[in-house]
């Protein structure tokens, strides 16, 4: 009897139709969308199954924007993300499960300010085309909520009523697109 092997597929995230968002509560009544406008990541699949696929991302950390600059040369700050001594977040899957026909779990491990946790995130799945030029896309819309403070981004600012200015809870969105290797 002859064993049938899967063949290993290699998908890239397409920046240009990708986007990767964080949103915080500032001073507990409203919320901060910033990206980064600089990453990479890496999806491999037996086949075109992308149950069990091995996922690599990192995002430069200097790329961050939240459409102010002075809010963004803090957060580039040893105050935050310390981008001068860690430049890169890095994310690398531990499990990528399918639960359902268009949705999964993936938990790896998150790396930022050098202190690494593992996260679990829920993923959509979009589904797959090919586009005007043959090549087969595929989209997930990846979601859930970090602790900041667990990875070191610990500042604190406290208004003169009491109140806190940012928030420990970091909800990650991220729409990403990625584009299947010849």
């Amino acid at each position: 009897m002859e064993t049938q092997t899967t063949t290993a597929t290699n998908w890239v995230i397409d920046p240009s139709h990708s986007e990767v968002q964080f949103k915080v509560k500032h001073l507990m009544v409203s919320t901060v969308t910033g990206l980064f406008s600089q990453y990479e990541g890496n999806i491999e699949t037996q086949g075109d199954d992308f149950d069990g696929a091995k996922i690599t991302f990192s995002a430069d950390i200097a790329s961050i924007t939240t459409g102010n600059e002075q809010r963004d040369g803090h957060l580039k700050s040893a105050d935050f993300f310390d981008a001068e001594q860690f430049p890169k977040l890095t994310f690398t899957s531990t499990e990528f499960k399918k639960t359902s026909d268009d949705e999964y779990t993936l938990v790896g491990d998150l790396t930022l300010r050098g202190v690494t946790k593992s996260v679990k995130l829920k993923a959509e799945y979009g589904g797959q085309m090919q586009d005007f030029y043959g090549q087969t896309k595929a989209g997930f819309e990846v979601a859930g909520t970090i602790k900041r403070k667990e990875f070191g981004l610990s500042w604190d600012g406290v208004t003169e009523a009491g109140g806190v200015v940012v928030s420990d809870d970091v909800r990650l969105v991220m729409n990403i697109q990625v584009t299947k290797q010849a």
